[in-house]
């Protein structure tokens, strides 16, 4: 394999005086690629047509995605780190971009069980590794501010779909004058055009020397920090021994829980909220919804390097509980407090996932953080079909006593009320991680000095 030598980690220390500001948009170049997931939606019903079958097979397709990026975030997460940004960014674009071409190739001969090994199975590997790739890079990059720098990536992946929609709505009526005739080639042309993007992103990532640091930086005292960062480093298997990484597990499991859940429902409650009124009108505010979702991820990661990771949390499950609350009561009887309620829940949902990386950094260190972000991703799998089964079990439910319309959810909102009260239960338990399970004492036992 000398001729991928170019990929190691060893090739990639940046050279002295190499800007960390271009760090970023290298992640970004990966994360606006994989961050197409969230406009597979676009593809559903044309799928559906094309496939002749109805809609439950076909959003098992993105549900299988979600489970395998968690997954193979988890599996692939000690490699990632030690293997380095550029040779795992350069793995996920092959995987995420063949995803597409056999996906693609699926369509085209009529093989929906390739749509599910290509898009949902090689494409959600793709994912897991890509969206971890950068997160520990950026980290080192900067230490004085991590929640900034991940909240710029993982607002890519927020934005994707932004890019993504219009571009394969786009695709479809240029290749086909009926859209199930056009996935094939629109997965094609996808495929080939986040391969370029990931590539260009994987070419520029460097990591920092081991002795890099931002002039002058130093490390903040822990009435700097809230008392909740490490001045020690726990690697990946320390870390799932300790109470912290599931309590934060807990609560990454119920803000995405909630956020998913709401967007699984958001639909009906869109059209009723806007019924009677123009389509361009629930179009825009589906728009803002979207950007409520990107933005949040960076203007609360970054809030999070002021204020401390533990406290923005709070907000997000505790205020988020009460704007829940806030729907199952008044729902869509007020313009305003639908609108402000909605809005700020999906922002919150974005920096959720934002957020964590930089909590992780606070308490088990640089070492493992991007091992150990993927071992916590499986909270993000396992909400993935929890907020879905549901949402949807319950309007099962709703629909079989008469209820329709966004009557439907009045009850897996309540239960969302519930998942949040949870979360913030568990978050407001996390305490800085013990001694024991630091690698320094870890080192010094293995090693003992002589005496």
């Amino acid at each position: 394999m000398g001729a991928l030598s170019f990929l190691d980690r060893e090739r990639t220390v940046a050279p002295a005086g190499y800007s960390r500001w271009l760090i970023p948009p290298a992640a970004l170049a990966v994360h606006l690629s994989i961050g197409q997931v969230y406009a597979y939606s676009v593809f559903k019903n044309p799928l559906v047509e094309h496939f002749g079958t109805n809609l439950t097979p076909i959003g098992l397709i993105f549900s299988l995605s979600i489970v395998m990026l968690g997954l193979s975030a988890a599996v692939f997460g000690t490699w990632v780190e030690h293997a380095g940004p550029r040779k795992a960014m350069f793995v996920a674009a092959l995987c995420w971009s063949g995803g597409f071409l056999i996906g693609g190739f699926g369509v085209a001969t009529m093989q929906l069980w390739l749509v599910y090994l290509g898009y949902g199975f090689l494409g959600g590997i793709g994912l897991g590794i890509g969206y971890i790739s950068p997160v520990s890079t950026l980290i080192k990059w900067f230490p004085d501010r991590p929640g900034l720098s991940t909240g710029l990536a993982i607002m890519g992946f927020g934005g994707g779909a932004l890019i993504a929609s219009p571009l394969s709505n786009l695709l479809m009526g240029v290749y086909a004058s009926e859209p199930a005739d056009a996935v094939a080639p629109a997965f094609f042309t996808l495929g080939a055009i986040y391969f370029v993007s990931m590539m260009l992103g994987a070419f520029t990532i460097r990591v920092p020397a081991d002795d890099w640091a931002p002039e002058g930086y130093s490390p903040p005292s822990e009435s700097e920090t809230h008392g909740m960062r490490t001045t020690a480093d726990v690697t990946a298997s320390n870390a799932i021994r300790t109470p912290q990484f599931w309590l934060l597990w807990v609560v990454l499991f119920a803000n995405v829980t909630a956020g998913i859940g709401f967007l699984e429902q958001a639909s009906p409650m869109i059209q009723d909220f806007f019924d009677g009124t123009s389509a361009a009108a629930a179009a825009g505010f589906v728009g803002l919804l979207s950007l409520a979702n990107m933005s949040g991820r960076f203007i609360w990661s970054s809030t999070s390097d002021v204020v401390g990771r533990k406290p923005i949390y709070t907000a997000y499950l505790g205020l988020g509980a009460v704007l829940y609350l806030t729907l199952v009561i008044f729902g869509t009887s007020s313009v305003a407090l639908f609108v402000v309620a909605t809005v700020v829940i999906l922002s919150f949902y974005g920096g959720g996932f934002a957020t964590v990386p930089a909590y992780l950094k606070d308490l088990f260190g640089t070492l493992e953080v991007g091992a150990i972000h993927g071992r916590l991703l499986t909270a993000w799998s396992a909400a993935g079909v929890a907020g879905p089964l549901v949402v949807n079990a319950v309007a099962d439910y709703q629909k079989a006593a008469g209820a329709s319309g966004a009557d439907l959810y009045f009850y897996s909102l309540a239960i969302m009320v519930g998942v949040l009260v949870v979360g913030f239960v568990a978050n407001l338990l996390i305490r800085p991680v013990n001694e024991r399970f630091h690698e320094r004492r870890a080192a010094a036992t293995a090693h003992p000095q002589p005496a």
